[in-house]
């Protein structure tokens, strides 16, 4: 249709669409705001709303006091495992010293040495006494470390069940959310689709056709990408049944469309010449012209075949002759190309009466 239209008015649709997609993107950026802010209607969950409190309680109290001990424990572990090792190079230099000096006691074979013999023995097993001393220490504190392990442990396995059945109802809550959600977008988004269809149906050719198309492409947005992609799925059923309805109701209104635009044409195909050609718009013709098909029934036809002046299909006149100068031009046309008479004029250069 663009071949139709005046120069400046190509340029002033172009205006108007881009008017239609500006207006589209500022009412696409406000509802992506209000969609956005829908879930927050729904309240933040967490696992401790589902858990049984009353028995995690303890058992986390349980958790936190093994950690606590576990570490405390550690620590001291660390600390008295330093003594032994101090107590170990002690009393291993110790029994280094008692080896030489009773080598050396047994070369000379002194006996007034025997009382130092027990005062070093006696040193020697105070040095073995200290060193089994914070060896049980060291021992002890392994087990503090290893019972407040497995308490802690006991305590997380009994608690893991716990969570475990609250995350079964949390992820149900979360379907269920999720679920209204999707209704509170499909609430949102259906008038407007509603709304768009009609404006389509009814406006799309009116004066205001770009704020008319800049809605219909807002709330095409609006379902396929606000509503359709947060569809709840439970394992593919609902989107399978969703899409084959659509298409379903999609198909069936095409199929009813073109059994009525083919009534239409057949019924059109039956008025007079003048009359079908009196029907049909100026701007439609000629685009319909400019792509070698027949105004009236939209079938191919030759155009460039100057014996052709009706349509081979449905019989509309193409081409006529005019009036004063006899010569061949479209039958659409207001004007003639060669004398520029118009086409209403009568026989002789008067102008038919409108």
């Amino acid at each position: 249709m663009s071949k139709s239209l005046r120069l400046s008015e190509k340029w002033f649709r172009r205006g108007l669409w881009l008017v239609a997609l500006v207006f589209a993107s500022f009412l696409i950026g406000l509802g992506s705001t209000v969609v956005s802010d829908l879930p927050q209607v729904e309240r933040r969950l967490q696992l401790d709303d589902f858990i049984d409190k009353p028995a995690a309680m303890p058992l986390r109290d349980t958790i936190k006091a093994s950690q606590a001990t576990e570490l405390q424990a550690a620590r001291d572990l660390d600390q008295i495992q330093l003594q032994l090792n101090a107590a170990q190079q002690a009393s291993a230099n110790a029994r280094e010293t008692f080896g030489n000096w009773i080598a050396t006691r047994r070369a000379t074979a002194q006996p007034d040495q025997d009382t130092e013999l027990i005062a070093r023995t006696k040193a020697l097993d105070a040095f073995k006494q200290k060193e089994d001393e914070i060896q049980r220490q060291v021992n002890a504190q392994r087990q503090i470390v290893l019972d407040a392990r497995q308490a802690e442990q006991r305590a997380a396995a009994s608690l893991g069940e716990l969570e475990h059945e609250a995350q079964i109802k949390l992820n149900a809550e979360y379907r269920r959310v999720e679920l209204r959600v999707f209704l509170y977008r499909l609430a949102l988004t259906l008038p407007l689709l509603v709304v768009a269809g009609w404006l389509f149906a009814k406006k799309r050719k009116s004066t205001y056709w770009p704020f008319v198309w800049g809605f219909i492409f807002f709330a095409l947005f609006a379902f396929f990408v606000e509503l359709v992609p947060y569809l709840p799925s439970y394992g593919g059923y609902v989107r399978y049944a969703v899409g084959i309805v659509l298409t379903v109701l999609v198909g069936r209104y095409a199929i009813v469309a073109l059994n009525r635009y083919l009534a239409r044409q057949k019924l059109a195909e039956q008025q007079p010449d003048q009359v079908r050609r009196e029907e049909l718009s100026y701007d439609v013709a000629l685009a319909r012209l400019g792509k070698s098909v027949c105004p009236g029934c939209e079938r191919p036809v030759d155009l460039k075949n100057d014996e052709i002046d009706f349509c081979p299909h449905c019989g509309i006149g193409l081409f006529d002759h005019c009036d004063q100068c006899e010569t061949r031009k479209s039958a659409f046309s207001k004007f003639c190309h060669a004398c520029g008479t118009s086409a209403h004029a009568e026989p002789g250069g008067a102008a038919a009466p409108a």
